[in-house]
This record gives structure tokens, sequence and C-alpha cells, in this order.
């Protein structure tokens, strides 16, 4: 047999076991006839407000590397995949407060560490916002432990200038303090205020277990009237409360399926503290942190998804994964309000080796939600369909 006759036979043996093998491959992972998840279907990245819960059940319920691979395509379609926004959040008035919230630590209710403080003075807020600028935040969010903001005329009118000074600095103005009436969102809008957060906390269902002091449609209507006032609206919750999956689906339906999407939509893993009914709490894990982030990417694509309280917990490789997932937002700084946050430089070290960007700053309302260009004028010529440059 000639040399020519011996290679032709090796690779004719070779190409037979190789269809054997794809042939066994095939039937053992019949990927041609496999159904597309849910997750596959809804990552169309079409902006929807009639979302089921079924339909989010079913997206959340997709095997994890296949969510997060449908969560990566919606976040990059809408979002550019390397850019996250920086923001720094300062407690600027700590502890006392009359609620009841089962988590915080800041609830006169409780014997915790914390420590109620007076609002806090012009000079330190302004330094700590100088300080978040230098260290590269675009965000400044100011929280207050308040329930309203009812009797404190002196103070308000405190915030309102904070508000204006810090917009003076050309960043971005964010405030947490409690619910508010039509009037007090128009004076912050006034005032220069980017963002407001309110998170929904929970479930609707899972709500009074944590809460007592504040209904789910007191909050839902603070939401209404920072949305009336031209305000972007923050509003997302917390996941490890004792909460079920059908109750972070239902976290999730709630946000999804307001008039309009909440601009940002933090995602709070519990860091349980000392003297809360929530200090023997289970940790997190970073799988049920990337399947509710990539769940959230999906159904709320143009939205900016932020990786918030109980970052600490989670390594760097972890956080990428929650990146990946369409995270795209991030708090910076030693503190949350009063539980402790990653350490700027560990920050600056996980950017460089993801190359990640700081997002600019954008102020006008809804700058945090991406808005598609419209589409190339079109023609047919012949029966095809020619886009024109």
């Amino acid at each position: 047999m000639s040399i020519n006759s011996r290679r032709a036979l090796r690779f004719t043996h070779a190409l037979t076991r190789a269809r054997s093998l794809a042939t066994i491959s095939q039937a053992a992972h019949p990927s041609s006839t496999r159904a597309p998840s849910a997750a596959e279907i809804h990552s169309n990245g079409i902006v929807r407000t009639d979302w089921s819960r079924e339909e989010i059940r079913a997206v959340y319920d997709t095997p994890l590397l296949d969510l997060l691979f449908q969560a990566a395509k919606v976040h990059r379609a809408h979002h550019d995949p390397l850019a996250v926004q920086q923001c720094t959040l300062l407690s600027i008035k700590t502890g006392g407060c009359q609620e009841d919230c089962s988590y915080c630590p800041q609830s006169s209710k409780y014997k915790t560490p914390v420590k109620a403080a007076k609002l806090l003075e012009e000079d330190a807020v302004l330094e700590a916002a100088r300080k978040a600028k230098e260290a590269g935040s675009t965000r400044f969010c100011m929280g207050a432990a308040w329930r309203d903001l009812n009797g404190r005329k002196t103070n308000f009118s405190t915030i309102l200038n904070y508000v204006s000074t810090i917009r003076a600095m050309d960043m971005e103005v964010c405030a947490t303090l409690g619910m508010l009436t039509a009037p007090q969102a128009a004076a912050l809008k006034s005032a220069g205020l980017t963002a407001y957060n309110h998170n929904l906390d929970t479930s609707r269902d899972y709500y009074p277990t944590i809460i007592t002091t504040r209904t789910y449609d007191e909050r839902l209507q603070t939401i209404a009237n920072v949305r009336e006032a031209g305000i972007s609206v923050c509003s997302g919750g917390i996941i490890g409360l004792g909460e079920t999956v059908d109750d972070r689906v239902g976290l999730l339906w709630e946000l999804a399926t307001l008039p309009e999407h909440p601009e940002s939509v933090p995602v709070n893993a519990l860091l349980a503290v000392k003297g809360t009914p929530m200090e023997n709490q289970e940790p997190v894990n970073i799988w049920e942190m990337v399947r509710m982030i990539a769940t959230a990417r999906i159904v709320m694509p143009s939205s900016m998804v932020r990786l918030s309280a109980g970052r600490i917990r989670f390594s760097q490789p972890e956080q990428a994964l929650c990146f990946m997932a369409g995270a795209n937002s991030i708090f910076t700084g030693d503190k949350l309000l009063t539980t402790p946050n990653n350490a700027y430089n560990d920050d600056q070290a996980m950017f460089n080796i993801l190359g990640l960007t700081p997002k600019t700053a954008n102020f006008a309302q809804g700058a945090d939600r991406f808005i598609p260009p419209p589409p190339a004028p079109s023609k047919r010529t012949g029966g095809q369909l020619v886009i024109e440059d």
C-alpha cells in the first residue's frame, strides 16, 4: 500500500471516529432539539411592564449557566458591559428611627451597636462628598434614618441646601429620607436632586413579616411622588430575610410592573447585625445573588442593577460573576450607612483586573436607563430589505 493510500485510510478512519463521537454526543446532548429556556425566550431586551409572576419565576428557575449567558446578552445590548457606576452613600442622620424594620440596626426598637446622632453639619457632609468625588464616585447619596419628613422643616431645608451645593460640584445627588409627599419631592427636584432611593425590600406578601410601621402601598406612593416630580427612581430590595423564592420573584414582579421601571435597582444581600430580629439569618450565597441579579437584568433590561449591601462578603471572582450577570453599579467607600463595605483600594484593584471603567455622571431624569437609538431608515429593493447607512 502506498504512502498516499495509507494516509487516505487513516483520514477515513479518523473521520469515521469523529462522526461516531459527534453522533454519540448529539444523542447525549441533543442541542438541536433542546427547547429554549425561559431566560432565552425573554432575553430579547424588550422593555415590558406587563410581566406575569409565572414568566419571571420561569426566568429565575432557568439553569444558572444559561441564565447567566442570557442576562449577559441583554446587558451588552443595553449597556456598556465594562462601565460601572460608582456611588458613595453617607448616613447624614444615624439611628433613633421609630420604625421596626427587622433587618435595620438603626431602629430604636432594637439594642444594636448603632448610637443615635443628629443631622450631620454641612462641613462634614460636603467634605465627604469631595472625598467621594476624588475617589471616583459620580453619585453621592445621603441617607437619614427617618420614617418621613413630617415635623422636620428645618432639617429638610438644610438637606435641600446640601443637595444644591453637592450638585454644584458636578456630582449626581441621591437621597433616601423615608416617605415623601408630592410637595417634598418637588422641592428636592428644584434643589437639584438626581435620584431618590425608596426600596420595596421584599414581596408584598412577605413584607408584613419584616415591617409593620409602614405599608407597602405607602412605599409605592412615595415612588409615584418621586416619579411625578421628575426625579429618577432608585428602588430594589434585600435577599436573605428568610423569604422564599416566590417572594424574590414577587419583589421583581412589583418592580418590573411599575408604570416605568426604576432607573436603578439595588440588589442587597442581608448583612445580619447583632441585636436585630434578623441577627441569626444565614448569609446569602453567591449563586443566589447571581440568580437575582441576572433575573433583574432580563426583566428590567434598561435599568441600572446595583450590587449593593453585602458585597463585602463576596470575593472578587464572585463579584465578577455579578457583573457578568448584569450588575453595573456599586457603592464605594468603607461604609454603607452603618454597615461595612469594600475597601477603596480593593475595588480599584478589581476594576483593573476586570478592565472595568467608571460610568460618567448624567443628570437627566431617566439618565440611568439606556434609551436605544431609533432604527436606521430602511427600504425594500427587489423584495429584499435594505438598511441605509
